[in-house]
């Protein structure tokens, strides 16, 4: 075989890039085993059969051929309609871009932000794609710590320390902590980044699901609109994760030289599922708390199973899953989530798979019934306790 480019052998040099117990347990379930799946946030909850019939009407009625590279005008207009209302900040179908998914929105961003050899800043604990997208952009990721003591908030003195770089990359909320910026966190974020001439790419794919506090857009900072890139996407708002259709917004200018990155990629989201989409999108605010709410109230659940056990989660205010602390055990978190899945059939996330920040933690996602979190959390106790020193 012809020899595979250093680029694609530097996405994921180090192997899975975290995604091995996901694998694993993926494996297991196609070969028929019974497990626990609480790895990635996909919802149990299916795609609303309404928003399925728009798709489906839609694709019997034409919608099958090439679409509008940049999206349809109807569902930019209707995006950039809810990131206005939802954020303050003015928005028009100009300032939007219809990707596949919100990971295709991340990567053009990056591909936008940071010339080849740039640096691009996120704090640890970071979504697991993160560096893997930042090199596959050409870019170097560069991470900066964060403390669990600071709720996981980025702090000028690390954020200063980390020097020049092209971007700053945010996830509020936070995957895989939970953790919401304050408004101190952001206004030193934009300060930094405009001392320092950068972008800042922000990820806020869960924006519906807050439940503590309040969700604040760097884009909506002084001065920050003309700087700012922010991913969106519809699979955590209405449960269409399979469906990968998200989008971009930015300065129009970047927008229109983004779509390029489109063209050559994807070339467009199908006609269809940006019909269900704008579809979905019709069904309004009160539909995006309907599909979150189960989440908080799998949250609330999770956290009064944990009172009765030695495991304590990281404070969450947002998204879709809990930070277990298993520093009792004498296993690290690889090792914990390995045996984990192998004695008690649970697939859950080692921290490390998300930074050296989250080492000694496990990430489950809150997405099987409450009873079934609930004995999965009986599970990770004892195991915990099983493998104390």
């Amino acid at each position: 075989m012809a020899r595979m480019s250093d680029r694609i052998r530097s996405i994921a040099p180090g192997g899975d890039d975290g995604w091995g117990i996901f694998h694993a347990a993926r494996a297991l379930e196609e070969a028929g085993v019974e497990i626990v799946n609480l790895t990635v946030g996909d919802h149990d909850i299916r795609t609303d059969p309404a928003i399925l019939a728009a798709m489906d009407d839609a694709a019997r009625g034409g919608a099958t051929g090439y679409a509008a590279l940049h999206g349809i005008p109807e569902l930019r207009t209707a995006i950039a309609k809810r990131v206005q209302e939802r954020t303050g900040v003015a928005t028009s179908p100009a300032n939007v871009l219809v990707t596949t998914g919100g990971q295709a929105a991340l990567f053009y961003a990056v591909m936008g932000a940071a010339e080849p050899g740039e640096r691009v800043l996120y704090p640890d604990p970071y979504y697991a794609t993160y560096p893997g997208t930042v090199r596959a952009a050409g870019a170097v990721p560069l991470v900066v710590p964060t403390r669990a003591e600071a709720g996981f908030q980025p702090e000028r003195s690390s954020l200063e320390a980390a020097g020049e770089a092209a971007a700053i990359l945010i996830n509020s909320p936070n995957n895989p902590t939970g953790a919401i910026y304050s408004r101190d966190t952001l206004d030193t974020l934009a300060e930094v980044a405009r001392a320092g001439d950068m972008w800042v790419i922000s990820d806020e794919v869960y924006d519906t699901q807050i439940w503590s506090g309040a969700h604040l857009t760097p884009r909506a900072l002084p001065g920050m609109d003309a700087r700012t890139l922010v991913v969106g996407s519809m699979s955590k708002s209405h449960a269409m994760t399979g469906s990968r259709i998200g989008w971009l917004v930015g300065p129009e200018d970047a927008i229109e030289a983004l779509s390029a990155a489109a063209v050559h990629t994807t070339y467009g989201v199908a006609g269809f599922v940006q019909a269900a989409a704008l579809f979905a999108l019709g069904l309004g605010p009160d539909f995006e708390t309907r599909v979150a709410a189960p989440f908080a109230a799998r949250r609330d659940v999770c956290l009064a199973a944990l009172e009765r056990t030695s495991v304590r989660a990281v404070p969450s205010g947002g998204a879709m899953y809990l930070m277990l602390d298993i520093r009792a055990s004498v296993l690290d978190a690889p090792a914990f989530a390995a045996r984990l899945l192998d004695e008690k059939r649970i697939a859950a996330m080692p921290g490390d798979s998300f930074g050296r920040a989250a080492e000694g933690h496990l990430r489950i996602a809150l997405t099987r019934p409450e009873a079934e979190l609930t004995a999965a959390i009986a599970q990770i106790a004892n195991l915990v306790e099983e493998t104390r020193p």
